[in-house]
């Protein structure tokens, strides 16, 4: 790997999995089993990852002189859909432990969970459940959204982008609101990243009114 691919990378690596790593860590929540805070851990990590896509559309200049397009695309496919797989499974995932304690069952736990509707944390939660779903659903079927309905790529891709601008906002709302798995500091972190990432997309798509439309074998966001 060459030297700036390989800084890069380690910058990477640094920011959206060593960070939210050691602000998870240095979280004020109680201290867990084992197999709670791994899964914490996962789905922290998710996030940061599902984050971190803002910045391979294109927004950095650097990663796009660094990598080539069709490799940068292809990262940007199978991270979302890994972040996004580990993101639906999370309600399910929330009550897993439960298998494992006595008391209430899992499923007993789950429905009591998601229908809970007295509760912001929850309803924000059930709201970021459906937009990841539209979400992942959307860019896997974009090509056939494209031709069905005659829209141009431009057209879609601003839609994408605003799913996940939307998915973005809520999802740190729920996570702060809840605070199972993040605190203020890591919360806040998040919130910085994501800020960053929507004004660079914004940056980046509002301006183009007048450019010509990109192929649709581009990426995704």
């Amino acid at each position: 790997m060459k030297p700036t691919r390989t800084r890069l990378a380690f910058a990477a690596a640094l920011l959206f999995i060593g960070l939210p790593l050691l602000l998870f860590a240095r979280a004020p929540v109680p201290s867990r089993t084992l197999l709670k805070d791994s899964l914490s851990i996962l789905t922290i990590l998710a996030v940061a990852l599902l984050l971190g896509q803002f910045f391979l559309a294109r927004t950095i200049p650097a990663v796009q002189r660094a990598f080539k397009p069709p490799r940068v695309q292809a990262l940007h496919r199978w991270i979302g859909y890994g972040a996004i797989t580990v993101l639906l499974l999370h309600p399910f995932l929330i009550v897993l432990p439960r298998y494992f304690e006595p008391g209430v069952r899992p499923l007993d736990a789950l429905v009591t969970m998601l229908t809970s509707f007295d509760t912001l944390g929850v309803l924000l939660g059930l709201a970021c459940w459906l937009l990841l779903l539209l979400l992942a659903l959307t860019s896997h079927l974009r090509m056939r959204l494209i031709k069905r309905f005659r829209i141009s790529y431009r057209a879609w891709r601003g839609f994408h982008a605003l799913l996940a601008a939307g998915f973005t906002g809520l999802a740190l709302w729920h996570a702060i609101e809840l605070g199972r798995h993040t605190g203020w500091l890591l919360g806040g972190f998040f919130a910085l990243l994501a800020i960053a990432g929507i004004a660079l997309l914004a940056r980046l798509y509002l301006p183009e009114r007048h450019r010509p439309a990109p192929q649709a074998e581009g990426l995704h966001i």
